[in-house]
């Protein structure tokens, strides 16, 4: 490493999944009774570990699809070294660095020592993000837009984070929901619109409603 780091109408039906339905499962959340769970055992696969990080999620999402009043109050377990290793592979590989200068091939060279580093100081709670690095990017107008990079140990924690918690909230949504959802897009949005045919005459006939 080159730095010591020390939401409707029911006529408008989504084309992706929606929510998942599940059995209940052991989580640590409060207020919720334990029920059967297997973690499973750790991989050495690549392709197995993939299986062994979904079904940690999985267990993640039972539990708060089972249990919509309870609050959570226990997930870092659930930031594994497999998590990391996911989110590291997700990352761009060309990216620019952030304010250590790591680079993803550099991180790569040294991967699982870099990984258990990583995921020890995030358990431990001795870690902390670094500052972003500030990039500004010319605008058509002559104007500049700012753009914040951060580094990219970060950006793996961050990552695996987003996935623990996108498996809580994600049970949360109804199935018309779009914005700012994973796998999930404006042009889905527009297709389900598509497909509710009397949609914009109720919007339309609202507005007039509204305005008149």
């Amino acid at each position: 490493m080159m730095n010591g780091r020390e939401k409707s109408d029911s006529a408008i039906v989504a084309k992706k999944p929606a929510n998942n339905a599940g059995e209940p499962v052991a989580e640590r959340v409060e207020r919720r009774a334990g029920t059967k769970g297997n973690t499973g055992q750790s991989n050495t696969c690549r392709a197995q570990n993939r299986e062994s990080v979904s079904h940690g999620l999985e267990r993640v999402r039972q539990a708060a699809r089972q249990r919509k009043k309870g609050r959570f109050t226990a997930l870092l377990h659930h930031v594994t070294i497999d998590r990391l290793r996911e989110s590291f592979h997700a990352l761009k590989r060309n990216a620019a660095p952030g304010v250590d200068g790591m680079t993803w091939r550099y991180f790569e060279a040294n991967l699982e020592d870099n990984l258990q580093r990583l995921h020890a100081q995030v358990q431990s709670g001795a870690y902390r993000a670094l500052p972003v690095r500030r990039q500004y990017i010319p605008k058509p107008d002559g104007k500049q837009r700012p753009l914040g990079i951060a580094a990219l140990e970060d950006k793996v924690v961050q990552r695996a984070v987003v996935e623990v918690l996108n498996a809580i909230y994600e049970e949360d949504f109804l199935g018309f929901s779009y914005g700012f959802r994973p796998g999930r897009s404006q042009h889905d949005a527009m297709d389900a619109l598509s497909g509710a045919s009397y949609f914009p005459c109720k919007i339309w006939r609202f507005d007039r409603e509204n305005r008149y």
